[in-house]
């Protein structure tokens, strides 16, 4: 599998949705900045992909995550970021969209399903009126890029290892 070839432009994703769309396969759509991947992505991406024939990720850009997240993220570049995310078999495409919220993305794909973590409310799911239902699935709870960014700005790994990194490399 080539997982370069998963990472799309905007016009091939709506070519590439018209094309499902003809064939009645069901589109699902996500998205997100998915910076440092962790199991509870893989589970709504999973849960996602199960819900349809092809499951489009919407993969915000690195300015995107910045201006979202803050100065010190994104962690991992888009480049990686979406690289990793080709590799599951749960995505059939990764397209990167630079604004803040995937509308625009969505008013082109005009997906059959658009699923969003159940973090977000009804009211507050970007693009939910330009497809054809919208599904909120339940967060793995423990699970969160912050959580672990947080746990690594602790010194999490060194304690959890009972010693430095540097006395590691030291030895």
């Amino acid at each position: 599998m080539n997982t370069r070839s998963k990472l799309i432009s905007l016009k091939k994703a709506v070519i590439l949705r018209r094309a499902l769309a003809r064939k009645g396969k069901t589109a699902v759509f996500t998205n997100g900045c998915f910076d440092i991947l962790h199991s509870g992505h893989i589970t709504l991406l999973e849960k996602a992909g199960s819900l349809g024939d092809f499951l489009f990720l919407g993969l915000n850009s690195d300015a995107s995550v910045k201006r979202l997240k803050g100065p010190g993220r994104p962690v991992n570049s888009q480049k990686d970021r979406a690289r990793l995310l080709s590799a599951l078999c749960a995505v059939g495409a990764v397209v990167i969209f630079r604004s803040d919220t995937p509308l625009e993305l969505i008013k082109a794909l005009k997906p059959d399903i658009l699923v969003k973590g159940a973090d977000y409310t009804a009211p507050k799911i970007v693009g939910a009126a330009f497809a054809g239902r919208t599904v909120r699935i339940p967060l793995v709870k423990g699970r969160s890029t912050s959580a672990l960014i947080g746990k690594l700005s602790k010194g999490w790994l060194s304690k959890s290892q009972g010693t430095s990194h540097r006395s590691q490399v030291e030895r």
